[in-house]
């Protein structure tokens, strides 16, 4: 390769050390590792974990109002229900006053496997938050919202 790089290997280094994208993709999956290995023994990833409790509220939930909590497209959002819905954690049923809109409701089994899995990610947050030293998590968290939109 020709020592008249195009990029040169310093753009590399800063990107590195730089990007805001990078340093938000490791960490969410060095964040999505920890919280699925510590939510495993109830059966559940932190995707999983994350859309039912986005479905843990009073009415039925909306399925593109899920999608737009979870930053998921429609499709992806549908796929990733469907093994829920045959471990029998929620429902997906038409909405009466639009018949091509979904409402998705936990079942019974879902809340229960949440009471189940809520201690654990509040003991896997509560270890993160206590790793982050002298950064504070509610400011980190602002910041991520603020990226996200």
């Amino acid at each position: 390769m020709s020592a008249d790089r195009a990029v040169p290997f310093e753009t590399t280094l800063l990107v590195r050390d730089t990007c805001l994208c990078l340093h938000a993709q490791r960490a969410a999956r060095a964040l999505a590792r920890r919280f699925d290995e510590a939510l495993r023994p109830v059966g559940l990833s932190n995707g999983q974990f994350s859309l039912l409790m986005s479905l843990n509220r009073p009415e039925p939930a909306k399925l593109g109002g899920v999608a737009a909590l979870l930053a998921m497209d429609r499709t992806t959002l549908t796929a990733a229900l469907k093994p829920l819905q045959r471990r029998g954690l929620l429902t997906v049923q038409p909405d009466p006053r639009d018949g091509r809109g979904r409402l998705l409701t936990l079942t019974e089994e879902g809340v229960q496997l949440l009471a189940t899995a809520v201690p654990i990610w509040r003991d896997t947050h509560a270890a993160v938050d206590a790793e982050l030293g002298d950064v504070d998590p509610q400011a980190l968290r602002h910041a991520l919202q603020v990226l996200a939109g």
